[in-house]
């Protein structure tokens, strides 16, 4: 008996602790990487205004076929980061215009590096600012996609980043209108850029090279997204934010910014399927080369002007373009919102392998997808995310019943046992053994199964955190809103049992801050416990009083959602276990076993 009442425990204690890592210790890390993020911003703002660092925002390599950004020749920018629209009026821009995306296109380099998600603001403010995903070289943070070719050679002329590419006079990337650019070398050789875009962040960029020159060339084609300076990440383990990418032979690669700034490099092995990028929590770019065409994918890390420098790029094949005769490579790039539904869209139309491995699914995968498809079916249904949480509580609580039946009653057996239990432990006195075997052989002539308790809080851990991930990582739960105060079912409860909801004008500490939902879940996690057997050690007993104390403050920072989510589930478990318990005759005596737990706490009157 004892040993089974030590394995429920160390259950009870394990949730404890994952739940308490991300509290005390995963969140003040988080809070620490930002502020060190911070301070090495300042710093490198400091230097640069201090004119250290390089003068030129691209640093040049020799152009290699293993290394795409060494076709990037230097461009000269200032040594101090520009304002947004200083840096983009530094040169001739193509505006683009859908109905999610604005921003524009550099004919400097035709890169793509000014990108807006109309769709999605900053905060929940309807006067905040749209995001910003792209920003150009110049700026605070440079963030660009780039396409072109290197040669072997080295001795062709090729366009680069200074390379000022000619478009039709009223040009405009729309949804209707396609962008055409051209650029002639001089010797022989015509670039023809043809870049579209539709309504899935999917920008298609066709590239053609028409050689009339009197020679074969062969030339190879790249796709590259960088992003220069300290990038700010949320700092938590569960979510993978850096640069990532799936090639056919090794999977999925997530690599973050702190490992590629040790390792400077890492090559996955060549591949004809999958995809690169830099994937933030819920944005993302992706370049994605032609689907059964070999490349080499590559994550990289350089210094340019003084700032980290984050690569995720591609190396094609070698196409050979004969003289007198033309040859064209056509890539997709993806930037935009990790929309669930529209990165299936992207995978759909590009053939990309596992492209919906842009989002962080976890470990439990195989319960997070079905469960966040679940969820966005029921708010199609009902057009509220936190209903539709409501109702897949009840479909997973209905998917159970059967076991949890089972082991609700066998509980209710349990606490039918007690006062035998308790006559067993006075008529053994000290002697443990003899203890924990007459309660074993009392279990098995009643039938009971002292490990049946353990059921539901097993069953609920996979559950929880799968649930916790839809929560977190979909953009879907991003502003989501429930009823009254929660307007975003992604973020904390917004209110605070310690300035009185807004009453006393107190900045408490983040542990303080304890919303009414948290102290719901509190009080129902608190009733559930008391319609459980009582365990017979003292210390179990002081740990299961005071859990649910712990969990209201270890959940008071997580997701609404979730803790919406576990008050709700806790208060079926209650009915539930309510009726079986009436079902078998056990006395319900909730009010009186409250005070008995808080009274014997008490030091006793002499």
């Amino acid at each position: 008996m004892e040993n089974n009442r030590n394995l429920f425990l160390a259950i009870a204690l394990s949730f404890i602790v994952l739940l308490g890592w991300q509290y005390f210790v995963a969140g003040p890390r988080m809070e620490a990487e930002r502020a060190r993020q911070e301070q090495l911003a300042a710093q490198e703002a400091a230097q640069q205004a201090t004119g250290q660092g390089s003068s030129s925002e691209h640093a040049d390599t020799a152009p290699t076929p293993g290394a795409p950004a060494g076709n990037v020749t230097a461009t000269t920018q200032g040594a101090v980061p520009l304002s947004p629209q200083a840096a983009l009026s530094q040169s001739a821009r193509i505006e683009i215009d859908t109905p999610k995306l604005s921003g524009s296109l550099n004919l400097t380099g035709a890169r793509i590096d000014d990108l807006h998600l109309r769709d999605y603001r900053e905060t929940l403010e309807e006067d905040s600012p749209t995001i910003t995903l792209l920003a150009p070289s110049g700026s605070q943070q440079p963030y660009y996609a780039e396409f072109g070719w290197v040669s072997g050679s080295g001795d062709i002329a090729l366009p680069n980043a200074n390379t000022v590419w000619s478009a039709p006079e009223d040009a405009k990337l729309t949804l209707e209108q396609p962008l055409v650019l051209s650029w002639d070398n001089g010797a022989g050789l015509t670039f023809v850029r043809t870049i579209s875009v539709d309504n899935n962040y999917l920008f298609t960029i066709d590239q053609k090279v028409e050689n009339s020159s009197d020679a074969s060339i062969a030339l190879y084609p790249y796709g590259l997204i960088s992003r220069h300076g300290t990038i700010k990440t949320t700092g938590i383990y569960i979510l993978h934010e850096g640069l990532i990418g799936v090639d056919g032979e090794d999977g999925l690669q997530e690599v973050k910014y702190k490992d590629i700034a040790e390792d400077k490099i890492k090559q996955p092995a060549k591949t004809s399927q999958g995809w690169v990028g830099i994937t933030d929590k819920y944005w993302a770019t992706a370049v994605i080369p032609p689907q059964g065409q070999t490349f080499q994918p590559s994550f990289r890390y350089n210094e340019i002007a003084g700032k980290p420098a984050y690569q995720s790029d591609y190396l094609g094949d070698a196409i050979s373009v004969a003289a007198g005769s033309s040859a064209s490579y056509k890539t997709s790039l993806f930037a935009g919102a990790k929309e669930v539904a529209t990165l299936r869209k992207v995978e759909d139309e590009t053939k990309a392998l596992n492209f919906d491995l842009m989002i962080d699914w976890g470990w439990f995968y195989f319960i997070t997808k079905p469960m966040f498809w679940a969820i966005d079916h029921l708010y199609g249904l009902v057009g509220n995310f936190g209903i539709a949480v409501l109702l897949i509580t009840v479909i997973v609580k209905a998917i159970f019943f059967p076991l949890a039946s089972k082991s609700y009653a066998s509980m209710a057996k349990m606490k039918l046992l007690q006062p035998k239990m308790e006559e067993i432990k006075k008529n053994m006195g000290d002697d443990k053994q003899a203890q924990q075997q007459a309660i074993m052989k009392l279990y098995k002539e009643e039938k009971v199964n002292p490990l049946a308790g353990c059921l539901p809080i097993a069953i609920q851990i996979p559950v929880f955190f799968s649930l916790y991930k839809v929560l977190y990582t979909t953009i879907e739960m991003r502003h989501a809103p429930f009823f009254g105060w929660i307007q975003d079912l992604s973020a904390p409860d917004p209110t605070n049992l310690f300035t009185l909801f807004g009453l006393v004008p107190w900045d408490t500490p983040a542990f303080l801050a304890i919303g009414i939902w948290p102290i719901i879940m509190g009080i129902t996690m608190f009733v559930q416990m008391k319609l459980n057997p009582t365990p017979p050690d003292p210390t179990q007993k002081m740990i299961f009083t005071w859990m649910p104390i712990m969990f209201t403050f270890m959940l008071a920072r997580m997701p609404a959602g979730l803790v919406i989510y576990w008050a709700w589930n806790n208060s079926l478990s209650i009915l539930q276990q309510a009726t079986i318990m009436k079902k078998h005759g056990t006395k319900i005596e909730i009010w009186s076993n409250i005070k008995d737990s808080f009274s014997r706490s008490k030091p006793k009157s002499e």
